[in-house]
């Protein structure tokens, strides 16, 4: 596996980084566990938190050159990229300030004097995607490092040099060695890892078969692990939903990060035949309206996708998609430029029987379909392997709520596309994998919640109770 910087604006190598060897990967965990056994693990957490908030006020210090990094590795235009930057901070800083509320010990009501306390469990192996280089490891960093635990991750070899940026920050706010550590690994490396008795547990995100291939290795190991996969994300639209705010939110939902992302909406499924005429016309315009262009231009919405292959992919998936019957409503075709740049893109006349019905369109290519009544909207809304997120736009706030009830998902947002913050838990159910991040839930994923029970001195034996 390279680990490699190739421009996705020019198709250019930038530069090539070696994978590390097996001996200083085994080093590289021995150290981890070092520094979680004999340092870290017995630290304050207002101690962690500085090293943490350290690392936060470091990216922030450094946004310009942080977010052009992210730009040069995998397209992403440079307002997101600032965006990204930003919000991986703000994630750091939310478990830095938090962390302590949430390591306080809870009583047990119908307890004399039992408490439940969080502890750390040792080395986290994260295994992580290059769609969004900081937030992904940010998301693990900040929780696992502030409840004691440390980490080893393995970024993906298209963003090499974010993944050393991030080294950096922790570096910056003095982070010990082997608090966190970055490795140029390989799948079978991974696996060695996972196997290995000091990891203690496995987060990954990243596609259906990498999450299934590490969540099988671990469960072997009888090892905790959290899986963020895809998602085929449904954008309902009611019809009192406020047609142009409506549309606005779509354009934003399918084309930001150039459609690559789990929770990027998909799926437009809208209610009633003029709406679904009129919602149809109006996004053809919008999307029709953007010009793919330079990622480092700040006025430019819509950058290329990561990687000739990501773009060989989707175009395979539009005719495929087409050859079953689809109806090209926009786009479609690679843009005729260096670089991996695909048109805005718009399919229509998507059956059940037509592979994009059920797979996950990971670029700038959106499903519109059009039905007749709510109920059928919430029906092919779950019509998918996939719960991750979901959206629903309505007038009617409580409608869109009870509606929300109804959809298969980890996450639905009203009135917006699906979004995320730090004190938000984000995660799916079904495909979409299983476990939470972010929020007080995705601190408590890899802790142990021990009990302790104390009875006065001198308390008579009791019979154990048997399980």
């Amino acid at each position: 596996m390279a680990y490699a910087t190739v421009n996705p604006a020019s198709g250019k190598q930038i530069r090539v980084f070696p994978e590390i060897g097996d001996a200083e990967l085994l080093d590289a965990l021995k150290a981890a566990d070092t520094c979680y056994r004999s340092d870290w693990s017995l630290r304050s957490t207002k101690k962690r938190a500085q090293v943490v908030a350290g690392a936060a006020a470091h990216m922030r210090a450094n946004i310009e050159e942080y977010a052009a990094l992210s730009t040069l590795e995998m397209g992403k235009p440079i307002s997101q990229s600032h965006w990204e930057v930003g919000l991986s901070a703000d994630i750091l800083d939310y478990y830095a300030c938090n962390a302590e509320a949430f390591l306080e010990p809870r009583r047990i009501a119908e307890a004399r004097d039992g408490i439940v306390k969080m502890l750390p469990i040792g080395v986290i192996l994260a295994v992580e995607p290059w769609n969004f280089p900081y937030y992904q490891a940010a998301r693990v960093i900040g929780p696992q490092l502030m409840v004691g635990n440390v980490v080893m991750l393995k970024h993906a070899p298209n963003v090499p040099q974010c993944a050393l940026a991030l080294v950096r920050a922790l570096e910056a706010g003095g982070a010990p060695a082997g608090a966190y550590t970055n490795i140029f690994a390989s799948n079978e490396q991974i696996s060695v890892l996972i196997d290995d008795p000091r990891v203690r547990g496995v987060t990954v995100t990243g596609s259906e078969a990498a999450g299934a291939a590490v969540a099988e290795r671990a469960g072997r190991a009888l090892k905790k692990s959290v899986m963020e996969l895809g998602g085929s994300d449904p954008f309902i639209v009611l019809e009192d939903a406020q047609l142009e705010v409506t549309l606005d939110n779509a354009l934003l939902g399918r084309l930001f990060n150039a459609g690559q992302s789990c929770v990027s909406s998909k799926r437009f499924i809208i209610v009633g035949r003029d709406r679904g005429a009129a919602f149809l016309e109006g996004f053809v315009a919008r999307m029709g309206a953007v010009t793919p262009g330079d990622p480092l231009n700040p006025q430019t919405l819509l950058g290329p996708v990561s990687s000739e292959r990501a773009l060989s992919g989707l175009l395979q998936q539009i005719q495929s998609a087409q050859a079953a019957g689809a109806r090209i409503a926009l786009g479609g075709r690679r843009v005729d430029r260096p670089g991996f740049y695909l048109e805005p893109t718009i399919i229509t006349d998507i059956d059940p029987k037509n592979p994009l019905f059920s797979e996950e369109a990971f670029g700038p290519v959106a499903s519109v379909y059009v039905v007749d009544t709510e109920d059928e909207a919430v029906a092919l809304a779950n019509a998918t392997p996939f719960g991750l997120g979901s959206a629903v736009f309505s007038g009617d706030v409580d409608r869109a709520r009870r509606i929300a009830d109804r959809i298969e998902s980890g996450m639905v947002f009203i009135n917006q596309p699906t979004a995320s913050l730090p004190e938000l838990p984000f995660g799916g159910i079904k495909n979409s994998g299983y476990g939470r991040e972010l929020s007080e839930l995705g601190f408590g994923e890899f802790a142990n919640r021990k009990l302790i029970n104390a009875f006065p001195a001198g308390s008579p034996a009791a019979a154990p109770t048997a399980t």
